[in-house]
């Protein structure tokens, strides 16, 4: 079962084990790599488009967005 964009991006906002680097270190890997799909004029899987929002979502949460 996929489980709600909200939903886990607050649970990886309140995990404060994961740091705002890893934050953005991770958000700067999914946006690299989707540009490089995209550039090779590939289809982007949705889960990708999934998880870049789910990182966005919890970075403004922490206040960092």
């Amino acid at each position: 079962m996929k489980q709600d964009i909200g939903t886990v991006a607050h649970r990886l906002a309140e995990d404060y084990r994961l740091t705002d680097y890893d934050f953005w270190r991770a958000l700067k890997n999914l946006d690299n790599e989707i540009y490089r799909i995209s550039d090779d004029r590939q289809p982007i899987p949705l889960e990708m488009i999934r998880w870049r929002a789910i990182i966005k979502q919890a970075r403004h949460r922490r206040g960092r967005g």
